[in-house]
């Protein structure tokens, strides 16, 4: 097994071990990828504050999210198409996460369905969903994630409409892939993705083919999806979908300090400030630019987490330092999914932890439940001087 130090390792492995179409699927954004590009890199405008001669010992990354106990204020995000990165892929990232001590959200647009996470997990996942038109299956859904004992669900609002992502269309994305030339020629070089792909039945959205009216296989999918997504969405809307799932709430896809307050009204238990990973509305604030302004309005109201360009754990630490009570991680996971597995997983959650760990000790603190913006030197103008 190689030395893996930090995320960037099982990128590279990564890109050589998966389909391109899947790598670009994941490493990718909306348009001219500004937005996508600035999720990571406003990062690092953001400074720490080194403190010395401070008693180090006994550290601690534990603390909760949304009252569950996690080892470090991670999740790991919802990742349409897991089970194409590698076989089984859902199944896989999400006993990962529950060895380490961190939830798994599930894509309602994974390949391996609710039934089969749970099946293979013995504590609670979340389920993330997508506003659709449909009622009939948004109650299904809800009922088969109580039925699973899900512990969470999580609306995803950013997504009536797909944000164009030049790399999918040009290689003609899809679940199965099509076999053309050009991706057959591609596939042939992932000897290993290939073999595992064949040992797996799982394959298809396994949440939408057999359980959304009229899709009864992979075929009559894409015309489904392209006519389900409801553009009409609204707060009442969402009102309706709190009605038809009484656990914890988590709205996902906020930007807007005026949502974060419509989310809080409609009764959410928390945000995720998001951007869709740059995949949206290309030329967004990137998330931790607009959690600031966020904080300000909705305060100690409502848990906030922070999702899109998170790749290290100082990226962790300074989410929090900036009001995030966690992060959620999409493509530093999915890099690993699809470098080695399981174990990739694994490795991705070690080494985020260890610098979390590492890089909150040197700015003085011992337990995360205690960093603020004391640890972080913030640039005048970082989030919330913009002129309207």
């Amino acid at each position: 097994m190689p030395v893996i130090t930090e995320i960037e390792d099982l990128k590279r492995i990564y890109k050589r071990r998966v389909p391109r179409m899947f790598y670009d699927y994941c490493e990718s954004g909306s348009w001219t990828e500004q937005t996508f590009r600035e999720n990571s890199s406003d990062f690092d405008d953001l400074y720490l504050r080194q403190r010395v001669a401070i008693d180090m010992t006994g550290r601690s990354t534990a603390t909760q999210l949304i009252g569950q106990d996690v080892a470090m204020p991670v999740a790991l995000a919802p990742v349409g198409l897991t089970g194409m990165q590698h076989a089984d892929g859902e199944i896989l990232a999400a006993k990962a996460a529950e060895t380490f001590g961190v939830p798994y959200t599930l894509s309602t647009m994974s390949i391996c369905s609710i039934e089969d996470v749970a099946e293979h997990t013995s504590k609670p996942f979340w389920l993330q969903v997508y506003t659709l038109k449909d009622d009939d299956f948004m109650q299904r859904l809800f009922d088969r994630a109580k039925d699973a004992k899900c512990s969470a669900a999580v609306i995803t609002v950013d997504l009536q409409m797909l944000g164009q992502r030049h790399k999918d269309i040009k290689n003609g994305l899809s679940a199965p892939p099509k076999l053309t030339a050009r991706s057959i020629l591609d596939m042939s070089w992932r000897v290993a993705w290939g073999l595992e792909m064949l040992q797996t039945k799982r394959r298809f959205f396994g949440n939408i083919v057999g359980h959304a009216a009229g899709v009864d296989d992979p075929s009559s999918l894409s015309t489904w999806t392209a006519e389900s997504f409801d553009q009409a969405l609204n707060w009442d809307r969402i009102r309706e979908f709190r009605k038809m799932w009484d656990g914890p709430l988590i709205i996902k896809g906020i930007l807007d300090p005026r949502d974060a307050l419509e989310a809080l009204n409609v009764g959410a238990d928390a945000i995720v400030v998001s951007n869709h990973g740059g995949r949206q509305l290309d030329g967004a604030l990137s998330s931790i630019r607009a959690l600031g302004p966020i904080m300000d309005a909705v305060g100690d109201r409502i848990e906030v987490h922070l999702d899109s360009g998170v790749r290290s754990g100082q990226d962790v630490l300074k989410a929090v330092a900036m009001g995030a009570k966690g992060c959620w991680i999409g493509r530093a996971y999915i890099y690993g999914l699809g470098a080695m597995g399981e174990k990739g997983v694994s490795e991705a959650l070690r080494v985020i932890h260890k610098e979390l760990d590492t890089s909150m000790g040197l700015c003085g603190r011992t337990d995360i439940n205690a960093v603020n913006r004391d640890i972080l030197m913030v640039p005048k103008g970082f989030s919330g001087d913009w002129e309207e």
